[in-house]
């Protein structure tokens, strides 16, 4: 999927993840922010990464405010931003279906 503009998923409330997402200048630029950054930082990127991959983006820059959200929102939240900026509005794919 190709990025096509700036696009927001998620909340900043506990438990929750806020995902940002853009185009990239030719590679993926992933940054995060967690107050779990410590513990859990590298599951975190691993299931950006994820997500990423299994939809096929390979140029963004994307953001991520976690608030201690699950691994499973953190999915949800980088899926929706995703789809958002593709200007997918209806039939989404959620889970990974486009592969």
């Amino acid at each position: 999927m190709v990025i096509k503009s700036a696009a927001v998923a998620g909340t900043l409330e506990s438990s929750d993840a806020q995902v940002s997402v853009e185009p990239g200048e030719g590679t993926l630029d992933i940054s995060i922010q967690s107050s779990v950054l410590n513990q859990y930082g590298k599951q975190i990127l691993h299931t950006v990464r994820d997500v990423l991959s299994n939809l096929e983006v390979t140029d963004a820059k994307v953001s991520v405010v976690d608030m201690g959200a699950l691994d499973c929102t953190i999915r949800a939240r980088v899926e929706c931003a995703v789809f958002r900026s593709c200007q997918i509005d209806s039939g989404f794919p959620w889970g990974g279906a486009l592969k």
